[in-house]
């Protein structure tokens, strides 16, 4: 039976469990939980996660949040073989450090920067910008010796980080000065299942309330 999964399109973490559910041919059923009306406040919800966040899975009464843990757990259990997450405990270490980098560092400095401006009407810190550059200049050196982001297949680290990179770019986030992460982010796009549906279409969702929450 299908996995019930709670989400928000436009989320970065949020699209990158689909993601891997396409690698994977894992089907879900998509729960669309609208934040903003606190459907992740309701009892139903806590009980299923008492931090009430997205993403969360229900699969068959094993719940889960934390997408990277999500996306480890959907490629360990459902995984046709070990190429999404593999067994080798140095390649699998590798993973896990890039998925580890991508939630404390590129994406927690998206957050940092962006979302002050976006929800709270602060302003832009030029300070947390350069964390920003600091972090893609990581990403670019990780990239410099192998064509995927934890070596030279696709895993489940680049499709988080896919996830967050096209987060900065449909923000407009100049990538140009990192020509590795360019080379790697057009290659994962067109090499990553299902990517369109997945995270493309759903990453402009997150541009469309950008452009609305910073209208003047």
């Amino acid at each position: 039976m299908p996995i019930d999964f709670y989400y928000v399109p436009g989320s970065a973490p949020c699209r990158s469990v689909l993601l891997v559910a396409k690698a994977l041919g894992v089907e879900l059923n998509l729960k669309h939980t609208d934040l903003m009306k606190g459907e992740h406040l309701t009892p139903e919800f806590i009980k299923l996660n008492p931090q009430h966040t997205v993403p969360t899975i229900d699969d068959n009464g094993f719940c889960l949040w934390e997408s990277r843990a999500i996306l480890t757990y959907l490629a360990s259990q459902y995984g046709k073989d070990d190429s999404l997450y593999p067994k080798d405990p140095k390649k699998r270490a590798l993973v896990d450090q890039r998925l580890y980098f991508d939630i404390g560092t590129l994406y927690q400095r998206f957050a940092d920067y962006y979302y002050p401006v976006y929800f709270g009407g602060a302003a832009f810190d030029a300070a947390k910008l350069e964390k920003i550059n600091d972090a893609f200049k990581f990403l670019d050196t990780f990239l410099e010796k192998s064509e995927f982001a934890a070596g030279d297949k696709l895993t489940v680290a680049d499709l988080a980080l896919l996830a967050t990179v096209t987060t900065f770019e449909v923000v407009n986030y100049d990538l140009t000065p990192y020509k590795n992460v360019g080379r790697w982010l057009a290659k994962a796009k067109s090499v990553a299942p299902g990517y369109e549906e997945a995270n493309g279409k759903n990453v402009l969702i997150f541009k469309q309330m950008v452009d609305h929450l910073t209208k003047k």
